[in-house]
């Protein structure tokens, strides 16, 4: 068998019901320690402990100490991707659920995608701003236009910056519930993190679901019109 990490590898990780709630669990961005993630797996600490390991050698988590504590998070951006990914996938092709509750209709409204905006409004501001010619699309790649840069620059966001890292700035990320692209990559992370800057947003405790103020909808609203100034 050829060497080294291939799909099956990393489907095998992924695949464990008990690793799935974990990386699941993360996906909002944050760190977790080994017991928080067995309480959202529904397993022993020390089976936990074993699927951490298989996780972090496999690449797919990273572990930081703390004092005493070690904290678990995903590696990066392109395994929150990928994780983005599958579940819609899943949604798409899995067994069909009963009516959601509010607390899923929170969800598919607005939440994190590790550090980006997904759900009905990020896919909302991804159309809004290729509408208005803030980025470009070609097939699967996405780029910032020089109308672009000028808007977020004014919106507060350093481009130039951005542009300096090895992380790509626009990237679209499939959208699980929406079942259609948002905006990842730098740019995303920083237009989320301008949100929570500005009181437009805030992250619901212990959850992935984003909560706009009434003054951050009208914000937003401004934002994805051809007249924002």
């Amino acid at each position: 068998m050829k060497a080294g990490t291939d799909l099956a590898q990393i489907a095998s990780l992924v695949g464990d019901p008990a690793r799935a709630n974990m990386l699941a669990a993360l996906m909002n961005g944050g760190a977790l320690t080994a017991s928080e993630l067995a309480a959202e797996a529904g397993v022993t600490l020390p089976t936990a402990s074993a699927h951490l390991s298989k996780l972090s050698t496999g690449g797919l988590m990273r572990m930081t100490r703390q004092g005493r504590h070690r904290y678990y998070a995903l590696a990066d951006h392109q395994v929150a991707g990928m994780l983005e990914s599958i579940m819609g996938v899943a949604a798409s092709l899995g067994p069909k659920k009963v009516l959601p509750g509010p607390r899923d209709n929170a969800m598919r409204e607005a939440r994190v995608c590790y550090d980006h905006l997904a759900g009905e409004r990020g896919v909302a501001m991804f159309d809004a701003f290729v509408g208005r010619g803030l980025l470009a699309v070609s097939g699967e790649d996405v780029g910032l236009t020089e109308r672009g840069t000028a808007f977020f620059c004014d919106f507060g966001i350093d481009i130039a910056a951005m542009q300096g890292r090895r992380r790509p700035v626009c990237r679209s990320c499939l959208d699980w519930s929406v079942r259609r692209s948002h905006l990842a990559g730098g740019l995303g992370a920083a237009v989320l993190e301008r949100f929570v800057a500005l009181g437009w947003a805030r992250r619901e405790k212990n959850s992935r679901v984003m909560h706009f103020t009434p003054p951050g909808r009208a914000g937003f609203e401004r934002m994805l019109r051809d007249d924002a100034g």
